[in-house]
């Protein structure tokens, strides 16, 4: 049987899987519960464990077959985003403010698919190395894994993830030499003016107004300063401000997130 046909047997449950880990989303380094599930499922096929990598909820599955000295990693993220979800299904968010938008609860459930395959079967020889990452989402995840050894106590000749790609047909992959994302940044600018009545703008320093100018300026950075044969993205993704119809306020806050595929191009943006 080849393995999709062998995998496909387990549908319903990976789907199952899926879906209660999207109906309980946890923040980054805080997937207390998501990692212990984890664990506990790679134990019960014979994986040996470790937890707690990063100093919080990074998850570690070893499985050794034959005599071959090759270690490969396969990795997934488990973390969910701080926003309300708002869909209406039954495995919806049971947790106020916390939703899996980016997928992240499928890629645990592939990744689980995947040691189960490995471990039911053995159809490799080495060493493989099921890496589950917590604070994929700008909480520093990856870094807190390495920094405690992941690769020294988990060595791996090479490492391989996925990510979900909503409307790319099933059965499908995209590949590609180099780097696939683009690195990512955050950035939150806060402008301080002066509040007044709506009705007299001449007694004020609107800072909705200069917020609004830094958003159409913030366009230009990419267009007019990073070089045609690179690549960058600037989205402003956040722009708080009054609540009164009436009153212009005091302080306007704007926050957005920055791509690039390179270092340099990513300090000529913040720069």
């Amino acid at each position: 049987m080849n393995p999709i046909e062998h995998i496909r047997g387990w549908q319903d449950q990976l789907a199952a899987w899926r879906r209660d880990f999207h109906a309980h989303p946890e923040l980054g380094l805080e997937e207390h519960r998501t990692a212990a599930l984890v664990a506990d499922r790679l134990r019960s096929w014979g994986i040996e464990v470790q937890t707690g990598i990063g100093g919080a909820t990074g998850v570690v599955g070893t499985l050794r077959n034959g005599r071959g000295n090759r270690a490969v990693g396969l990795r997934a993220d488990m973390d969910a985003l701080p926003m309300e979800e708002e869909n209406g299904f039954a495995h919806r968010s049971t947790a106020p403010g916390k939703m899996h938008a980016c997928g992240h609860d499928g890629h645990t459930a592939m990744l689980l698919g995947a040691a189960r395959y490995l471990a039911e079967t053995r159809r490799f020889d080495g060493t493989v190395h099921f890496i589950f990452q917590p604070a994929e989402e700008g909480g520093g995840g990856a870094r807190a894994m390495v920094a405690d050894g992941l690769f020294r106590r988990f060595p791996c000749d090479a490492v391989y993830g996925l990510h979900n790609r909503p409307g790319m047909a099933v059965g499908r992959y995209g590949i590609r030499p180099g780097a696939m994302m683009a690195g990512c940044a955050f950035f939150d600018i806060h402008v301080h003016g002066k509040g007044g009545h709506g009705a007299r703008p001449e007694n004020t320093v609107d800072p909705v107004v200069c917020g609004a100018q830094i958003v159409s300026a913030l366009q230009s950075v990419v267009a007019r300063n990073i070089p045609s044969a690179e690549a960058a993205v600037v989205s402003v993704t956040g722009f708080d401000a009054g609540r009164a119809y009436n009153v212009i306020p005091e302080r306007v806050a704007l926050r957005g997130t920055v791509r690039a595929f390179g270092a340099g191009t990513m300090r000529l943006v913040e720069a």
